[in-house]
């Protein structure tokens, strides 16, 4: 596993924890005496320039503003998956892709079997979701009897999900549209790609541009969060033009400063090392420890907190939203990526080498259930009714508490237990000779 994975992995597992963290402290707050916690995310805070106003409240502004940039790491990182990546080749990226159409399609089935019509049914997506981050953080705590492989088959089936329920989200749960914004809106996405095009590499103008884009995707009526993953698509994976002359440039820089140490040559070198790291590398360094650190954890503050009164939990155990989100995430979703995952084995499409077992991918199956960010996050553009909204909250929390238990119990006692997944492709050391070990002559 190359080391910018591995940071990642550290990063989303930390993150995790705080995750976790904050959304036990929201389920605690939102129980006590009084209503502190919904008073407090639904403080108004408006920004006016000049004519034009914004209202939205502390809620609005986590869940629309914040949760672009979480979007926004999204999309450098399935940028950077399609460019430069393991989604490159159709055989590495066939088996994640079946496991992920399957994780979609399945659980949002299930969920429509229990709730076939009605304001219940607007609810579907909510188990359609894999939270990348807790994911992680399990197979952190599964430790050496995960294989490399399985982490990155994980995060790449996520990627592919987190497009489809992107995809989704932007169709299906976007207000009514406003035509003037939308225009604005694709003639900004333009120049983001026309940067692209012609080789900008700096961050800033990206950023400029993706406020802007925010702005009028907010008045268009699309989700917002859809700017941050626009931004994230554009941003360049690799440096357009000569490799070889930016390495040239940033030695002679280089050893400029090391001859002597003053101002004008620092920046230069820094410029020239800038100018030879891709800008989707520069910008996930940047942001994906402020998304994996603050965003997610104050997203989990105000969204997790569901009020756990005896009524509110014997509603919830009789109501069609919590048993549809509860079945679709951990039946439907590890039913959905094993089967998917299977079919591209069976047919020879892909293979998942480095010595992942069947027992890892059912494990893993079971694990992508763990649908908490992005279901809190639907859960409140689906259901108007709060009643509604509390049940969806009960439902993904269980389910994801439940996927995360099973996962973790069959990738620890099951994992190493069935056949490989791709015997003619198993990656690592050579196995051993039969019979007693003889010095060579």
């Amino acid at each position: 596993m190359s080391p910018g994975l591995r940071s990642y992995f550290a990063t989303e597992g930390g993150g995790a924890t705080l995750l976790l963290a904050a959304s036990a402290i929201a389920l605690v707050w939102a129980n006590m005496a009084g209503d502190s916690y919904h008073a407090m995310w639904e403080t108004p805070i408006n920004l006016t320039v000049g004519t034009w106003d914004l209202h939205l409240t502390l809620h609005h502004w986590v869940n629309d503003f914040l949760m672009a940039v979480f979007f926004l790491v999204v999309g450098v990182e399935v940028n950077r998956e399609l460019t430069v990546g393991e989604l490159r080749s159709f055989r590495a990226a066939s088996v994640p892709l079946f496991g992920a159409i399957g994780g979609l399609a399945v659980p949002i089935g299930v969920y429509l079997l229990i709730n076939p019509s009605g304001p219940e049914a607007s609810g579907w997506g909510l188990p359609m979701s894999t939270d990348t981050a807790f994911v992680i953080g399990v197979l952190a705590l599964v430790g050496p009897r995960c294989p490399d492989q399985l982490r990155v088959f994980l995060l790449t089936l996520a990627i592919f999900d987190d497009i489809g329920a992107i995809a989704l989200l932007g169709i299906f749960y976007s207000d009514a549209l406003m035509m003037g914004a939308l225009v604005v809106a694709a003639l900004l996405a333009m120049v983001l790609f026309a940067m692209r095009w012609i080789g900008v590499w700096q961050i800033a103008p990206y950023l400029i541009v993706g406020v802007a884009l925010w702005v009028a995707v907010l008045e268009s009526g699309l989700h917002p969060t859809l700017a941050g993953v626009l931004v994230g698509l554009a941003v360049p994976t690799a440096r357009r033009g000569n490799d070889d002359e930016a390495r040239l440039h940033f030695g002679f820089y280089g050893r400029a400063l090391m001859e002597e140490l003053d101002p004008a040559r620092s920046r230069l070198a820094v410029r020239a090392a800038q100018s030879a790291v891709p800008t989707s590398d520069r910008l996930l360094d940047a942001l994906h420890p402020l998304s994996s650190y603050v965003v997610v954890p104050v997203f989990g503050l105000a969204n997790a907190g569901v009020v756990l009164s005896g009524e509110s939990i014997g509603a919830a155990m009789s109501s069609p939203v919590t048993l549809g989100v509860l079945v679709g995430l951990v039946l439907g979703k590890a039913i959905g990526v094993f089967a998917g995952a299977m079919i591209a084995l069976v047919t020879g499409l892909g293979a998942l080498p480095g010595r992942v077992r069947y027992g890892h991918l059912a494990g893993g199956a079971f694990l992508c259930g763990i649908g908490f960010t992005i279901a809190l996050f639907i859960s409140e553009l689906a259901f108007d009714d709060e009643a509604l909204i509390n049940e969806a909250k009960v439902g993904i929390l269980v389910g994801s508490i439940l996927s995360g238990v099973i996962g973790a119990v069959i990738l620890r006692y099951f994992g190493d237990r069935l056949p490989l997944c791709s015997p003619n492709e198993a990656s690592g050391p050579p196995p051993l000779p039969e019979g007693a070990w003889r010095p060579p002559a």
